[in-house]
C-alpha cells in the first residue's frame, strides 16, 4: 500500500493574491474612516491687495479694532474693557454698512486673544473680517 502525493514534483509558481487584497482593503477602510478628521475647521483669512478697489467701504465705515502687546483694546479709537467688546462691536456694525471688521494685532499677540476678538465680531454680525499687524 502504498501514498500518492497525487501531483508531479514541480514547484509552486502561482502568487498567492488574498494577502495583498486582504491588506490593502484594510488600509482603505483606515483612510476612510480618518478622512473626515483631517478636515479641520478654521476662519478663513483673505490676504488684502496692494490696490484700492473701486466701490469698497472705505476704511473710516469699517468696524476697526486693535489689540496692543500690552492688553489694551480699542474699538474705533476708543478704549474700553475686553468684557465690553461683543457689545460694543455690535453696536458699530449696525453703523457700518460693509459689516466689515478690521483687527488690528502687534506681532507679539497671542493667537488666541485675536481669535477671540475674531470670534466675537463674527458672532456680532460681522460678514467680512480682515488681520493687520501694528
Amino acid at each position: 500500500m502504498g501514498m500518492s502525493s497525487g501531483g508531479s514534483e514541480d514547484p509552486i509558481t502561482d502568487i498567492n493574491l488574498t494577502p495583498l487584497v486582504d491588506v490593502s482593503l484594510v488600509l482603505v477602510i483606515i483612510f476612510m474612516a480618518v478622512a473626515p478628521f483631517a478636515i479641520q475647521a478654521g476662519i478663513k483669512v483673505l490676504q488684502s491687495k496692494a490696490s484700492a478697489q473701486v466701490g469698497k467701504v472705505s476704511m473710516s465705515e469699517s468696524v476697526q479694532v486693535k489689540l496692543t502687546k500690552d492688553g489694551l483694546l480699542t474699538l474705533n479709537g476708543r478704549a474700553l474693557a475686553r468684557e465690553d467688546y461683543p457689545a460694543a462691536v455690535g453696536t458699530a456694525l449696525l453703523k457700518s454698512p460693509d459689516k466689515f471688521v478690521i483687527v488690528k494685532a502687534d506681532t507679539d499677540n497671542k493667537v488666541g486673544q485675536v481669535v477671540g476678538l475674531l470670534d466675537d465680531a463674527k458672532q456680532a454680525g460681522a460678514l467680512k473680517m480682515a488681520l493687520m499687524r501694528n
